[in-house]
């Protein structure tokens, strides 16, 4: 009886669920802010005229800082205040985002996007981990994570969609400028819906620590960049060798800590680990390859951004639904078999992908991106749970740092590496395709993007301009299913691993699933259950 009252007690109320369509806020435009510039591209490239790897900057820092100071950030927030570090981003987002939309250069653009990074660093981690410390009822947790994660995922589809919507109207610089008003209302709301919360018992800040995990997330994102563009070179694997010394300091360090930045012990978990990395793969696919379909729909079928962002109207209803059928599915199925048919499903999406060419329908695109977008949906709902739910409630804010580290470190390598497999393929096609003559900065701007070649072309006579399209658009789609061949081989694998590794885990409150017993306390620590 006495067991019961607890939980009932533990259950949120209304105050708790407004608070968390506040907390959906920022998660929207953190992950929108990694997706909107994608229909973006082609007017940015005009008007600040960036290189190839100028462009995947643009694109990559803000996700790269994201993932570079989540760590840091999160365990700020255990120790000073999740609220207040959540507030501190908040008021920084807005600011830095009239930086960013009145950039006069690609490199202040690139700017703006690394402090962008920075302060969106400070809102993700603090609002997955105030739903820890809202939400205790395992259920309750699980569909409020489950709505926190359509909003993530959800934003990343969402993104391309306004900026198609505002291109048509203003500027690209608008879609940083929508940020404003947003952060204002959180400013305004979060210190009245939601709890501050921070661990007593922690101490101060390890900077050290701070340093090492930057030191061990930027060398190996940008090696991995830096291979795909220049190859074999010593450059590259320095930087991710560098990358790789710097983590396993770092993880050293947090042995020796009393009180260490991030609990490595959770790795030992099975269930934490194998969720970590279904989650980063997740994003890599949904942000990777929204890279090339945004492009493919204006730069080949020759959308609109308006038209072009329509088409991802799909993105919200296919999220939801997904997410809806992991945490019903979860009350019965084991969690290892959704988020492996969940990769199944993504890896038909792209296998469907492969397919597509220059003059394919538009359909073929829109069947491979609901499969991903499913899949990643589904993946993502149950995943943030069990990495959420591994931690105890004072070591929440750094749980849920690994968990967006994971999902924005997903996404940055997917658009580095599968954007990269692209442009390799892109550039080994156009060395040869570009008719003598042209002068030397048209020539290298149609070898580098399709949007540069697109650019050109509107120069030049049909004659010499037809063809050189013809090609350009062609060598891109042949990089499109190239990262599409790849993206459906990691998937099957992760499938089969997530599968046989997840086989024994069960989510506390489903069906079938015996609670441990610090379940039974109001405040319950842990609620993964393995079953021997």
């Amino acid at each position: 009886m006495i067991a019961a009252m607890d939980v009932t007690a533990a259950r949120a109320g209304r105050r708790e669920w407004i608070g968390l369509a506040v907390l959906v806020l920022p998660t929207l435009l953190i992950s929108m802010d990694m997706t909107a510039l994608f229909f973006a591209l082609p007017n940015l490239s005009a008007d600040l005229g960036p290189s190839s790897a100028q462009q995947l900057w643009i694109m990559d820092i803000y996700a790269f800082m994201l993932a570079g100071f989540m760590i840091t950030m999160g365990s700020l927030g255990d120790r000073i205040g999740r609220r207040r570090v959540l507030l501190i981003g908040a008021a920084a987002f807005g600011a830095i985002s009239v930086l960013a939309g009145y950039s006069q250069s690609a490199e202040m653009l690139i700017l703006a996007r690394a402090l962008l990074g920075v302060a969106g660093a400070a809102l993700a981690p603090s609002t997955l981990s105030l739903i820890r410390n809202m939400f205790h009822d395992a259920r309750q947790r699980r569909t409020a994570i489950a709505i926190w994660t359509a909003g993530f995922s959800g934003g990343a589809g969402l993104g391309p969609m306004l900026g198609g919507v505002l291109l048509e109207s203003f500027w690209w610089g608008s879609v940083f400028l929508v940020n404003v008003p947003v952060m204002v209302l959180l400013l305004i709301l979060a210190p009245l819906l939601l709890p501050e919360y921070r661990d007593p018992g922690a101490g101060r800040l390890d900077l050290q620590s701070a340093l090492l995990s930057l030191a061990a997330v930027l060398p190996v994102v940008y090696g991995i960049k830096a291979l795909a563009e220049e190859g074999l070179q010593w450059r590259p694997p320095a930087f991710i060798v560098f990358g790789l010394l710097a983590g396993v300091l770092f993880v050293r360090r947090q042995h020796r800590l009393d009180d260490p930045m991030l609990d490595v012990a959770l790795f030992r978990k099975r269930a934490f680990s194998i969720s970590i990395s279904a989650n980063v793969l997740s994003i890599f696919a949904i942000v990777g390859f929204g890279y090339f379909g945004t492009q493919y729909m204006q730069l080949v079928l020759g959308m609109s951004p308006l038209t072009a962002a329509l088409w991802t109207l799909l993105v919200a209803p296919a999220m939801g639904a997904a997410v809806l059928t992991a945490t019903l599915l979860a009350r019965r199925v084991p969690p290892g078999y959704i988020v492996a048919g969940a990769m199944v499903l993504m890896a038909v999406g792209f296998a469907v992908l492969t397919q597509i060419r220059v003059d394919s329908p538009t359909l073929v695109l829109a069947a491979g991106f609901l499969g991903i977008i499913g899949g990643s949906g589904a993946v993502g709902a149950l995943a943030v749970d069990m990495i959420v739910a591994a931690a105890p409630p004072e070591r929440a804010g750094s749980a849920s740092a690994l968990s967006e580290t994971g999902s924005e470190f997903g996404g940055a390598v997917g658009v580095a590496l599968l954007g990269s497999i692209g442009a390799a393929i892109y550039h080994a096609r156009m060395d040869t395709a570009v008719p003598s003559g042209l002068p030397p900065e048209a020539a290298e701007a149609a070898r580098d993007t399709l949007g540069g070649a697109t650019e050109v072309v509107r120069h030049l006579p049909e004659a010499i301009g037809g063809p050189l399209l013809t090609t350009a658009q062609e060598a891109f789609t042949e990089g499109m299913r190239a990262s599409a061949t790849a993206g459906a081989a990691i998937m099957v694998v992760t499938a089969v691993l997530a599968a046989f590794l997840l086989r024994h885990v069960r989510l506390a409150g489903a069906d079938g699933a015996e609670a441990p017993e610090r379940e039974k306390r109001a405040e319950p620590v842990e609620e993964l259950v393995e079953e021997r």
